[in-house]
């Protein structure tokens, strides 16, 4: 069985993320599938999606310990789920087929980082993976996550990392997931004058740093971003 992850806590994101991410794969994977949410708070979230809390991470709380809560999606057991999983960060658009996701061969696949390459740090918006596979993973940050974030600065770096060393660490098509900050948006001061853009084979756009969907739709310039003109074809995407 195939299923899409995708995991919501706090307000930051409302339930119209779930619900758009939802519609958008329904749109863009052939075939049948399982939604799933892990979440904190399921008002709002259309019944097409199941829901479950968030797992523990049985360690001390800490600043910033909400992106570590990605590494919950390898209990050895996720809710008694099985088969192939493909995690989904809330805020990404998906423009194309993301069957080819579910084809590529490989124990565990994620986004390479663009800004720096030749790390082998992955981006971990968008990943594939066993249910259950990986829960050695999950297991040694509960154990030594002290040590583990002294060590890297988030769950990508340190997820990206363990599986390197055990040699299951593969990479997206370069073209599949495209940076809206590095790919879509021209380079400044382009950004000024012309408007920002689909890369050629890009299936998932995906949304780091501080802009977001609505972000894109109406254009933003500020001390935090550069100028950015509107995008209104997001909202050909990013809807239900």
């Amino acid at each position: 069985m195939r299923h899409i992850l995708c995991m919501k806590w706090g307000t930051k994101y409302g339930p119209e993320y779930v619900n758009r991410l939802y519609a958008m794969v329904r749109r863009h994977l052939k075939g049948e599938f399982k939604f799933v949410c892990l979440t904190d708070r399921t008002e709002g979230i259309r019944a097409e999606v199941q829901c479950f809390p968030i797992p523990e991470m049985n360690i001390a709380e800490a600043k910033r310990d909400g992106a570590w809560k990605k590494l919950t999606t390898f209990e050895a057991d996720l809710y008694g789920l099985r088969g192939t999983a493909l995690f989904l960060d809330l805020d990404v658009v998906i423009v194309d087929d993301i069957t080819p996701f579910f084809e590529v061969p490989g124990k565990f696949l994620i986004i390479h980082d663009w800004k720096r390459p030749w790390r082998v740090t992955g981006n971990s918006s968008v990943y594939r993976f066993e249910l259950g596979a990986h829960a050695d993973v999950l297991a040694k940050f509960r154990k030594e996550h002290e040590a583990l974030r002294r060590e890297f600065r988030n769950e990508q770096a340190y997820l990206s990392d363990e599986l390197h060393k055990q040699g299951l660490l593969q990479y997206w098509d370069d073209a599949w997931c495209a940076s809206w900050k590095y790919h879509c948006v021209p380079a400044w001061p382009l950004s000024y004058v012309k408007d920002p853009i689909i890369p050629k084979g890009s299936r998932i756009l995906i949304f780091h740093g501080p802009a977001n969907p609505p972000d894109a739709l109406v254009g933003r310039s500020n001390s935090v971003w550069r100028k950015m003109r509107p995008a209104p074809w997001i909202a050909e995407h990013w809807r239900e």
